[in-house]
């Protein structure tokens, strides 16, 4: 084994190859051929003597020998990074912190955490992405984020089944609801019935990816109609107001519904709700860390006052500090 060859290029490649999941999608990321990034993992490989990906027919995952080199390999990117920046003549971020969040956290406990911690810690910064689940999940197990607010739906098993288990805490839990345009014969009522979901038009995210079916409500016995497909809530929840169809979305985002639009519950069918959770990976957080781990679920109580301090781990998951 040895690494004394290995290119940053090519531990670089290798992070962002964990992350994204795919050859193609790593690629795309760093402007290269997928060849290229064929041949940066296979220098790494050669110099591990391991194979360090497993290829497979959705993606590729980390081997046990793969988490092994990419746990070395951030931290030695993360150190260049730092020396580049104090060479440049630019400050060490040792108060950055790098978060990642589903498109719901966005509207509701994302902005007023940041801005909480704005007042309260100065010289804490923080770095967002939006994200689905899967891809928030590959990106903390590559070292690119800290701390990850992701959506999980019943029976709330682990984001993944690598080890170490990430540490998970509840942030929110409540049920999934239903858009409709407030000139929708489902918008007279307080709530709607399940059985009356058969035959609607609904508005979806992404086609592709693990979110497909996003929109929809689950469980439907029959193919829905999906003539539009919007990944952005609030695009989506526009498209509603115009009458273009129905679409779910988390109780929490209730109040950034836009005008024309009714947010209702759903009865006679099993219960729908979705958790908030924050993850990280179990070694212990830095500081800025914890301030906006903690920033971020004093965020939540306010918009869930019953599962503020009190959330617990998820499936599969270690409670959260």
């Amino acid at each position: 084994m040895d690494f004394t060859d290995v290119s940053l290029t090519a531990l670089r490649v290798l992070r962002t190859v964990a992350e994204r999941g795919t050859f193609t999608a790593a690629a795309a990321s760093l402007g290269y051929t997928q060849s290229a990034v064929s041949r940066q993992i296979a220098a790494v490989e050669r110099a591990a003597g391991a194979r360090l990906l497993e290829r497979r027919r959705d993606g590729v995952r980390l081997t046990a020998a793969g988490r092994v080199v990419l746990r070395s390999a951030t931290l030695v990117l993360d150190e260049i990074d730092a020396a580049a920046r104090e060479l440049s003549g630019l400050p060490a971020q040792t108060g950055t912190v790098r978060l990642g969040w589903v498109p719901s956290a966005g509207t509701t406990v994302v902005p007023q955490a940041v801005a909480a911690l704005r007042r309260s810690a100065p010289g804490v910064r923080v770095v967002s992405r939006e994200g689905v689940t899967p891809a928030l999940v590959r990106a903390l197990r590559a070292g690119s984020i800290d701390l990850a607010l992701l959506s999980l739906a019943p029976p709330f098993r682990a984001p993944d089944a690598e080890s170490p288990p990430l540490v998970l805490r509840t942030l929110t839990e409540r049920p999934l609801c239903l858009a409709v345009p407030e000139t929708h014969p489902l918008a007279r009522g307080e709530y709607v019935d399940v059985a009356d979901l058969r035959g609607q038009r609904w508005i979806t995210g992404s086609a592709d990816g693990a979110d497909h079916r996003m929109g929809v409500w689950p469980g439907l016995d029959e193919r829905p109609e999906t003539p539009h497909t919007a990944r952005d809530w609030l695009a989506r929840l526009h498209l509603v107001a115009a009458g273009c169809g129905l679409t779910t979305v988390p109780g929490a985002m209730a109040t950034a519904a836009p005008p024309g639009v009714r947010v209702l519950p759903v009865r006679g069918g099993p219960q729908e709700v979705r958790r908030l959770a924050l993850a990280r990976l179990p070694h212990p957080p830095s500081g800025p860390v914890a301030r906006l781990a903690e920033a971020l679920r004093a965020a939540a109580a306010g918009t869930d006052p019953g599962l503020g301090e009190g959330g617990g781990a998820d499936a599969g998951g270690t409670a959260a500090p």
